[in-house]
């Protein structure tokens, strides 16, 4: 291993020298690039774009050294500077899919989701195969807001849909997000495979949106069971807080749902506009109506 290391050393260090002083011989682009990536490979980004940006300047290396100069920007963070390499590339070329996909991946890191989407876009259309250009294209969809668009995507791959976790639950989520009765069963298919408390509970939450209200007990109780105390999301309180806001439509004569609501509140829930709104279900018995109020007030006077 030392051998390698003292021959990688000794390329890197003596190598350019030789090129451009001996003899008075010129390097070639190629050289320049050669040299580049092999300062690259071994973390000396500075001495790679030096040497890279040598490169750029003949046509036929320019490509590669641009992509590679885009790639040192990205590894140091320089977002900004690594989309202007990716993206100088499809001026040239538009369909070069190497640039398209670090571009795209690129301007999620710049906070250009539209863009980002532009670029996956074309990615799908040129490798319609890829299921991986797909997913991100419908992560950046989702993270837009544009649900619809999202499931649309995923379903072009309906392998993927049945055997790729990461896919299926942003499917999932794609439907939850537009309330569709579908997603039951895309949640539904996911746990089969993983049991996961986070999944779980939405799919609680799209039971419980449609009025199935029995399963969705089951599934926040069973939630509840395998989320630990310090997760945050889910957190046990909001859990809690469903399972009495369920328990209560259910029966609003128990007090069963105010005990829970209680529990809720021990565990640290405080949005009191979410309990406030269960004074507005139908069917609660004055009692528990009486009993929330009490909780409503003493929370309040918690925080004055």
């Amino acid at each position: 291993m030392n051998k390698i290391f003292a021959s990688l050393f000794f390329f890197i260090s003596v190598i350019p020298v030789f090129l451009v002083g001996c003899a008075g011989m010129a390097a070639s682009a190629e050289e320049y690039y050669s040299i580049g990536m092999a300062y690259f490979d071994i973390g000396k980004y500075e001495d790679a774009e030096k040497w890279l940006n040598r490169a750029s300047q003949a046509d036929r290396t320019m490509t590669a050294s641009v992509y590679n100069l885009g790639r040192l920007a990205f590894e140091r963070q320089r977002y900004n500077e690594a989309v202007t390499h990716f993206e100088s590339i499809l001026q040239r070329d538009q369909d070069n899919v190497l640039a398209l996909k670090a571009a795209a991946y690129t301007r999620i890191k710049t906070g250009d989701l539209d863009i980002a989407s532009r670029h996956y876009s074309r990615l799908i259309t040129l490798v319609p195969e890829s299921s991986d250009d797909g997913y991100n294209h419908a992560l950046v969809l989702y993270a837009m807001e544009r649900y619809s668009e999202a499931e649309e995507v995923l379903n072009r791959y309906p392998f993927a849909l049945l055997e790729n976790t990461n896919v299926m639950l942003l499917h999932a989520r794609s439907q939850k997000a537009q309330n569709k009765i579908e997603a039951i069963d895309s949640y539904s298919n996911i746990l089969s495979i993983s049991s996961d408390p986070k999944v779980r509970y939405e799919y609680a939450q799209i039971l419980e949106y449609h009025e199935i209200y029995a399963r969705s007990l089951e599934e926040y109780r069973q939630a509840l069971l395998q989320t630990s105390a310090s997760s945050s999301d889910p957190a046990r309180s909001s859990i809690r807080f469903a399972i009495a806001k369920i328990l209560l439509i259910a029966d609003g004569e128990n007090s069963e749902g105010v005990t829970e609501l209680e529990n809720a509140l021990r565990d640290g829930f405080n949005n009191i506009s979410l309990i406030e709104e269960l004074l507005d279900i139908d069917g609660i018995s004055a009692e528990n109506i009486n009993s929330i109020r009490n909780i409503i007030n003493n929370f309040q006077e918690a925080e004055e």
